[in-house]
């Protein structure tokens, strides 16, 4: 039987080429695999970011000296990936959380918004 994977569903469109060395994508494709396979990553791998929304965390991927997060919410039928940045600082700067509860509202709405529509 064939296995189910949950969709990535990029909220800023897809990146083809990530700037990840080869050992970056392995390791950031392995842990989005998981992720869609719908295993439950914790720390040193991932963590919550409630501070983005509801079921959003920062996936950590660690690509020779550099570090880099993709931020992410589980839905129950998708992975929203909701960005990808190299993690310069301690703290997720301000412009990039913002940037994605922006993201994350409109693709709630345009969700909410087919409901409606679909509504009799």
């Amino acid at each position: 039987m064939a296995e189910s994977l949950k969709p990535l569903v990029w909220l800023e469109g897809e990146i083809k080429t990530p700037p990840f060395t080869r050992e970056g994508r392995v390791e950031a494709g392995t842990l989005l695999l998981r992720l869609q396979r719908g295993e439950s990553l914790g720390m040193p791998h991932s963590r919550p970011m409630p501070g983005i929304g509801k079921g959003c965390h920062e996936l950590r991927v660690r690509d020779g000296n550099h570090n880099w997060r993709i931020f992410y919410r589980l839905d129950p039928d998708c992975i929203l990936i909701l960005d990808v940045m190299p993690k310069k600082t301690q703290k997720t700067p301000a412009p990039v959380i913002a940037a994605c509860q922006r993201r994350l509202a409109d693709y709630l709405a345009a969700r909410e918004g087919r409901k409606r529509a679909d509504d009799p």
